[in-house]
């Protein structure tokens, strides 16, 4: 695990988990919430739905935590019962350690999850980061993967440099630049206020990974034997939907797509969609 200056303050850091509390008290179900010990960190899961229903494991992504799937839990819980877990070094309620994204860490540390939390098989719903936390134990446990959703996801076509360049510009420019930031990111989506304030606690008092995303190789990919969905938003800023679309309907027999018109980044309240995919 690397040691680095996560939250910018711990001031900061007590915030954004003040915040984070406010959102979960609007959760739209009882829940349960457990600290995972694993070898990457200390992990915090918030647990919802039947327990004997399937398991749905739930990764955001980064500069975010848990909170952002409030507007899909209770659709989920209808038929599965829900982990949504906050990844260590995220401005969430896990650990504020980062392993490093090459290598076997998190894979160890999902696996870890899955061993803790007895669960032999289970179907993955990641977003952007989270994707790609998803594609990366899934294409090491194929067999433990039922069926795999793929919102925006890192790792399958490069960053867009141009993005990386621009956010790293706007950052400098305090509050104005990060709204800007935000905004580009957000694309048209419908996103709540409360959402957008959060985004900004966030960008203020915290220190985002900032290094390039590795990308799968084509025999890494090939394992993905299972079901899988894959939505992107058509305006994306950070990846390149045409290209992870190309890549992923080449190798993977199970594909199923669904490219969101006019959309960007952020994909939010889409549980219907994906519902449809997963029964």
């Amino acid at each position: 695990m690397k040691n680095q200056q996560v939250f910018k303050s711990s001031e900061g850091k007590n915030s954004i988990l003040a915040f984070y509390d406010t959102i979960l008290e609007k959760w739209p179900l009882a829940y349960e919430t457990v600290n995972i010990p694993t070898r990457h960190g200390n992990t915090f899961i918030i647990g919802c739905g039947e327990p004997t229903a399937p398991p749905l494991i739930l990764l955001h992504g980064s500069s975010s935590n848990s909170a952002m799937w409030i507007g899909d839990a209770a659709e989920y819980c209808r038929h599965y019962r829900v982990y949504a877990i906050d990844i260590p070094g995220e401005p969430g309620k896990s650990e504020a350690v980062r392993s490093d994204l090459n290598g076997p860490a998190y894979t160890e540390w999902l696996n870890d999850i899955f061993n803790v939390l007895n669960l032999k098989k289970a179907t993955i719903i990641g977003i952007s980061l989270g994707g790609w936390m998803a594609l990366k134990f899934s294409t090491a446990y194929p067999e433990k993967i039922d069926k795999l959703v793929l919102l925006c996801p890192s790792g399958v076509a490069p960053q867009k440099l141009s993005f990386m360049l621009r956010a790293l510009q706007l950052m400098f420019l305090g509050k104005r630049g990060t709204d800007r930031l935000i905004r580009i990111v957000n694309g048209n989506a419908d996103v709540p206020g409360e959402a957008i304030a959060y985004s900004r606690l966030i960008a203020d008092n915290f220190n985002p990974r900032v290094e390039f995303v590795p990308i799968f190789s084509d025999e890494e990919l090939k394992r993905l034997s299972m079901p899988v969905l894959l939505i992107a938003g058509e305006k994306d800023v950070l990846l390149n939907s045409k290209k992870t679309t190309a890549r992923l309907e080449k190798l993977l027999p199970r594909l199923k797509v669904n490219i969101l018109s006019g959309a960007g980044h952020v994909l939010i309240n889409l549980a219907g969609k994906i519902i449809e995919f997963l029964l």
